[in-house]
């Protein structure tokens, strides 16, 4: 018999043909320069993931740069930054750019360098000599000397918390000319040397203070900058009465040691503060961080624990209603067990890949309650939903974690059913190789083939949690290959989903980024 796959009728089997393999070593579609770079910006924490270590993602990172024009690096830097929250990529991009573009760098820095975080990974980065220069040259001097001299001062003094580099490293490398007495005495007082006390801010005042005195009030510092002092439990419940949103999340297991939730009114509170959508908003949040501060939190007072289930559910605020019907396939293989932003050296979160992929579809559900969920390894799995709140939902479907990894199997199950659905949300690390058995093309495009001729109106969005430059579905105009963990994810699927765009519509979004 003829070889169907090989002579199959044009227009009908003929799949295109893949042009890379991916990291577990199966054919795939490699991501055009743009994507590939919007991808590694997107999901690249420069840490060791299942698949690829964190000298490959910087060096894939860099070359990816180099594919693209200046001006595409400079708005993947914004929007990395402005819709992904993301912290080492954009800074490293903005690295590039002091290298090959000053001007595109000058227009994006205050926007990207937003904060002392910020701003010391940036220092560090072209310190170590790994994006081409090995100093910072005269542009990205007068950049940061401009940030230390126009930060407020309480940014200033949020930036005095961290190491390697510290901000008197940083004070000392680039030799900012204070414009101001005041900030000619924050400069020496960050460099330890001799200041006027009463030119200090007020807040580092009482803080100078407070360390002669424990009777004075807490001053309203960074958290970072007060633990090493002896404090009382008094004193632990005014900073945690007084500190930010992000810092009260990231610290409530500390609060709790030192007795802050002892006293009913205070945990009320902080309970309050916790779920309140506004701060949520201001501080950033990715909904996988909630997740995990929720699941830290079974002994932290009832209040504190519900509030954290609020908190959790306004993260995905921007979850849609999508038109028509809709599938999400969750992958549950045994790679999506990788830390979401990679392992790092005693910072790596207990948040996995399966968990973000379970919380977004979670939430999609929530919104999409007629949606159809199929979690997949090398098939598809039974599940039901069984009722519950987004951790519930989240944790029945990460329980499945474990097998190969078939992309395939999705698209297959419901390319089977009498009516397709009008949309698929697949989350996955995209990392397919079970089911690459086809010579010319890969079996989830050759599925994804078959369910468009059952309904040719069908859209599929491939969501991408790792930072790897290849897919299972090359670009189509109905295939949205997009990367991330961030709730902007949810609004690149709404548009997608009501026709905004063709296949680089993620592309065509960073593109719209303003220099």
């Amino acid at each position: 018999m003829i070889h169907r796959w090989l002579f199959g009728t044009a227009g009908n089997t003929a799949l295109q043909p893949t042009d890379t393999r991916n990291q577990a070593g199966a054919p795939a579609y490699a991501l055009s320069p743009k994507q590939t770079l919007a991808q590694l910006a997107m999901t690249g924490c420069l840490n060791s993931t299942y698949y690829s270590d964190a000298e490959s993602q910087l060096d894939a990172l860099l070359a990816a740069c180099f594919e693209v024009d200046s001006a595409f690096v400079a708005r993947a830097a914004l929007h990395a930054r402005r819709h992904g929250h993301m912290k080492d990529t954009p800074a490293l991009l903005c690295a590039y750019l002091a290298s090959f573009n000053g001007e595109l760098l000058r227009a994006i820095f205050p926007r990207v360098i937003d904060s002392g975080r910020m701003l010391r990974a940036f220092v560090q980065i072209l310190r170590s000599g790994r994006v081409v220069r090995r100093s910072l040259g005269s542009l990205p001097k007068r950049l940061v000397q401009d940030w230390l001299n126009t930060c407020s001062d309480a940014e200033f003094i949020r930036a005095m918390v961290g190491q390697q580099p510290s901000l008197a490293d940083v004070i000392r490398m680039v030799h900012p000319k204070p414009l101001t007495r005041e900030r000619e005495t924050l400069f020496a007082y960050a460099l330890g040397r001799p200041y006027l006390p009463e030119r200090l801010p007020p807040a580092l005042q009482a803080f100078e203070a407070f360390k002669r005195d424990a009777s004075q009030p807490v001053p309203d510092l960074p958290f970072q900058l007060l633990t090493g002092l002896p404090l009382s439990p008094a004193h632990w419940k005014a900073i945690a009465l007084q500190c930010s949103w992000t810092t009260l999340r990231m610290n409530l297991n500390t609060f709790q040691r030192h007795g802050v939730f002892e006293e009913g009114h205070v945990a009320n509170r902080l309970a309050k503060r916790l779920a309140d959508p506004a701060l949520i908003r201001r501080a950033g949040a990715f909904p996988y961080q909630l997740l995990a501060a929720q699941r830290a939190a079974t002994h932290l007072p009832p209040r504190l624990q519900e509030a954290l289930g609020q908190a959790l559910e306004s993260s995905v605020r921007v979850v849609p209603a999508l038109p028509g019907s809709l599938a999400l396939a969750v992958d549950v293989s045994g790679s999506m067990e990788s830390p979401v932003t990679g392992h790092r050296r005693g910072a790596t979160t207990s948040v996995r890949c399966v968990d973000v992929a379970a919380l977004f579809a979670a939430a999609l559900l929530a919104r999409n309650p007629r949606a159809q969920v199929l979690p997949f390894a090398e098939a598809v799995r039974p599940w039901r939903a069984a009722g519950g709140d987004l951790r519930q939902l989240t944790e029945s479907l990460s329980a499945l974690l474990g097998g190969g990894t078939a992309i395939s199997a999705p698209l297959a199950q419901l390319a089977a059913q009498r009516e397709p659905p009008d949309l698929i949300v697949l989350f996955s690390d995209n990392q397919s190789w079970l089911d690459a058995r086809r010579p010319d093309g890969t079996e989830a495009l050759a599925q994804w083939q078959t369910l468009k001729r059952r309904n040719p109106a069908a859209r599929l969005v491939c969501v991408d949690l790792q930072p790897y430059a290849n897919s299972q579905l090359p670009e189509r105009t109905d295939v949205l290959n997009v990367g991330g963990f961030s709730d902007a994810v949810f609004e690149r699927i709404a548009e997608f989903a009501r026709g905004e765009g063709s296949a680089e519509h993620w592309v065509e979004r960073i593109e719209a980024e303003t220099l």
